[in-house]
């Protein structure tokens, strides 16, 4: 008999625990990373110094928060645009500018599609996020997040970046369990680099006609139409 492998609420938090360390490593080409151990709290909060939330719904319900520290958010906000060619001088030095805002809350966007796109396809359902909030902080105020959701497990993953600032993720959703019953194969991973490397080898290949593809050999041919609409222009002098 084959046992159905199972897929808990922890292992979905662990897909979104690697969806943020990869979005924040690429997108700041710097070293982002989680935690081994887990967390587990009794509700979400927004904390200080700069929290993110977002719902999501659909084939399950839940809560992503991040609370960034000062340092945390700035050091991510700073490397995302200098890898993006922004001048350093023309760049925020606090997180409570608009524009660091603004960055994280692209970042959180960024996060929350890299995550469903990983749910749709290892677990064959979807959900929908709503548009991430941003709020800056006060260190007195923290603010609990309900999303109603029914028994609900909540969890807590602290971060590092590269230069060791600390951020927290809180994680809460429906307590459910995803059973795989049959075999089935994942969609397949769109990677715009690939495509890219695949157009400029057709590129290469128009200098060997032995391999060139009939469009490539077509545009390689004289431009007789071209010829005779100049020839034309000349009799009419123009």
């Amino acid at each position: 008999m084959t046992t159905n492998t199972i897929v808990t609420s922890d292992d979905i938090l662990l897909k979104l625990c690697h969806s943020v360390a990869h979005v924040l490593s690429s997108t700041s080409a710097s070293h982002v990373s989680h935690a081994g151990m887990v967390q587990s709290i009794t509700r979400t909060r927004l904390k200080p110094d700069l929290g993110c939330f977002s719902i999501f719904d659909g084939g399950f319900s839940g809560l992503v928060v991040i609370n960034f520290s000062a340092s945390a958010a700035i050091e991510i906000y700073r490397r995302y645009m200098l890898n993006m060619g922004m001048p350093e001088e023309e760049l925020a030095f606090s997180h409570t500018s608009d524009e660091v805002g603004n960055v994280m809350g692209e970042l959180m966007n960024q996060i929350l599609g890299d995550f469903i796109n990983k749910v749709s396809k290892e677990l064959q359902t979807s959900i929908s996020q709503s548009q991430p909030k941003m709020l800056t902080i006060n260190k007195e105020l923290t603010i609990s997040i309900d999303a109603n959701l029914d028994d609900a497990v909540a969890r807590r993953v602290s971060f590092k970046t590269e230069n060791n600032h600390i951020f927290y993720l809180e994680f809460a959703m429906d307590k459910t369990e995803f059973i795989k019953l049959d075999e089935f194969e994942y969609d397949e991973e769109f990677d715009p680099d690939s495509l890219l490397e695949q157009h400029g080898l057709g590129a290469n290949a128009s200098s060997h006609p032995d391999t060139a593809s009939p469009w490539s050999r077509m545009t390689d041919k004289p431009a007789i139409a071209s010829t005779n609409a100049d020839d034309l222009l000349d009799e009419l002098g123009i």
